[in-house]
């Protein structure tokens, strides 16, 4: 295994490079026979695991500590030296660099903390010092992610200076240093633009919070005001006006009711079709994906767009890193975990960003069980917010704990490797309309092209078990166990089934059992945690397969009948 070493002076920021290139999966531990402190952790290059060891900061090769002695002991055991430099501060760092480029040992220089260059009105040719000291040269900012990919990109470019130098004393060197700095760095006065203050509060520990929050709430108004707007301007008016009378025809053919009739068209509600609770295949199931599905995808899609375009989504993805880390995932899964509370569908398939098996496992099941979609969420909202907003908070707070104990759990359960996010940090800029419209065309058409054939052939076979009364013979056998679990009446246990098909009207349902206030809590609760739709079910099986589909409804499965448990004995 090739062993990495990041060598600096203290202070350059090599820690927080480390986390980058590493995550927060590290072993600390003492240099043999010292008390010198170092940590370690993995890099995936390639196919291929490197060890990566944060060498303890040193401002020389000349031991003056024993600090410094274990820095010059490990350089021995190294394959390939990164030297972490404080680009703010070039004449001090580079006298380690050159002292290094002394020995046989491969090494890259990372020019740390180059947001703070330009800030400072410091101006580096980095082609020219490349040129000077003879190893690469990458800028990299550890507290961003600036420059990580280019830095790991370019590792089996390390190397040892063909001409390097040995000099006889250090003032020898520090003349050299000060040649090499008069060469490359320039000095000027200059103010922060508006949007470098912007890019700079955005990657804020506090500010950062701050913005995400009103990103995410200005995303959630944008995708609920454009999806509600496809749906009640063009979904509903095509299929109300367009479709319902080709079906009403079709089944008068049909003799408005049997067997092929209950299938293709479904049962009628008040003596017409209702997209909502009809079931049929040309009903329900093509109402779903094309007249409450896609809106929403064309919404989130559009605005996911502007958002990588801009140079958001890639701030967003370091801010949530650390976090997401914990949950076996990287900060670039809080992607599909906003789609996800569009759609669970969108949200699953955009884990594919997902480097490891084991994170789009995770991400999937915890986005299956504690992402609810904004149709449901709308209905949570509507039916429970009518008790108070408290009982909506309780219904929130029990998915969110959820979502953060089963992270935890599986991060220590499944087996696996979680790759370190590594991200290019691009300036904030405007977006090419052009580019984002031929996105949304290329992500919308996959969806279609993908998920439409796979979902009707799946309500077809699922009309086919509801009609011939699958569906009710196990409600009947469950009921006397989750009612006495969950303290719910017997009929909570049919919209809950047909949750499987279609979450939203599962919770109309729910609205007219004349449910208590802890009741509709836990109902909600279950129905958000309980079996995905059929939608989601199906793009579950196809992104995870089929073994990894079954440990993942295993884990649904646990987590509701904990959760609604818990919530009959608090509530």
């Amino acid at each position: 295994m090739m062993r990495i070493l990041l060598v600096g002076n203290p202070n350059v920021g090599k820690s927080a490079l480390f986390s980058r290139l590493t995550g927060t999966h590290i072993i600390a531990s003492n240099y043999p026979g010292t008390t010198v402190g170092f940590t370690k952790g993995y890099l995936k290059l390639g196919q291929e695991q490197a060890e990566v060891i944060d060498v303890p900061g040193s401002y020389t090769l000349e031991p003056s500590s024993r600090a410094e002695e274990v820095t010059v002991e490990m350089l021995r055991e190294g394959d390939v030296v990164i030297n972490v430099v404080d680009a703010t501060n070039l004449e001090r760092n580079l006298n380690l660099t050159l002292q290094l480029l002394e020995r046989q040992t491969p090494v890259i220089v990372a020019l740390n903390l180059w947001d703070d260059t330009r800030h400072r009105g410091i101006s580096i040719d980095v082609a020219k010092l490349e040129e000077l000291l003879g190893v690469p040269v990458v800028p990299t900012a550890g507290i961003t992610g600036q420059g990580i990919r280019e830095l790991v990109g370019r590792l089996p470019e390390a190397r040892v200076p063909r001409n390097a130098r040995i000099y006889a004393n250090s003032d020898e060197r520090w003349l050299k240093v000060g040649d090499i700095v008069s060469q490359v760095q320039s000095l000027s006065h200059r103010h922060h633009t508006w949007y470098e203050r912007l890019e700079d509060a955005s990657s804020h520990p506090v500010g950062g919070i701050i913005i995400a929050l009103l990103v995410l709430f200005a995303t959630f108004w944008f995708v609920r005001f454009v999806g509600e707007g496809i749906i009640g301007y063009i979904a509903e008016p095509i299929f109300e006006g367009l479709w319902t009378p080709v079906l009403m025809k079709l089944s008068l053919a049909l003799g408005g009711g049997g067997f092929l009739h209950n299938v293709l068209i479904g049962e009628l509600v008040g003596g017409g079709i209702d997209y909502s609770q009809s079931f049929g295949l040309l009903s329900t199931g093509l109402y779903i994906p094309l007249g409450a599905v896609l809106p929403y995808i064309i919404a989130f899609y559009l605005v996911l767009g502007i958002l990588e375009d801009v140079g958001y989504l890639p701030r967003l993805a370091v801010l949530m890193d650390a976090i997401m880390h914990r949950l076996g995932l990287h900060g670039y899964a809080i992607i599909p975990t906003i789609l996800g509370f569009g759609c669970n569908v969108p949200g699953i398939m955009a884990t594919r960003i997902l480097e490891s098996r084991k994170q789009r496992f995770i991400a999937s099941t915890l986005i299956s069980i504690g992402v609810p979609c904004a149709a449901l969420q709308a209905m949570i909202i509507g039916v429970v917010g009518k008790q108070g907003v408290a009982y909506v908070a309780m219904v929130y707070g029990s998915l969110f704990i959820s979502w953060v104990v089963i992270g935890l759990i599986l991060n220590r359960a499944v087996r696996g490797f979680n790759p370190e996010l590594l991200v290019e940090i691009p300036p904030y800029r405007l977006p090419p309309w052009r580019v984002v419209g031929q996105k949304l065309w290329l992500r919308v058409s996959g969806f279609i092209r993908e998920a439409l054939p796979i979902v009707l052939g799946t309500v077809l076979v699922v009309n086919i078990l509801y009609t011939l009364g699958v569906f009710r013979a196990i409600a009947d056998i469950a009921a006397p166990v989750l009612t006495g679990l969950w303290g719910l009446p017997k009929e909570t246990i049919a919209p809950l089934v047909i949750g499987f098909l279609r979450k939203d009207a599962a919770m109309g349902m729910l609205a007219s059992l004349g449910l208590t206030a802890r009741q509709l809590v836990i109902s909600s609760t279950v129905l958000a945690m309980f079996f995905p739709c059929v939608a989601t079910f199906v793009i579950l099986a196809r992104e995870l397969g089929v073994r990894d589909l079954f440990k993942a409804i295993g884990v649904m499965l646990v987590a509701v009948l904990i959760m609604g448990s818990l919530q009959n004995l608090i509530l």
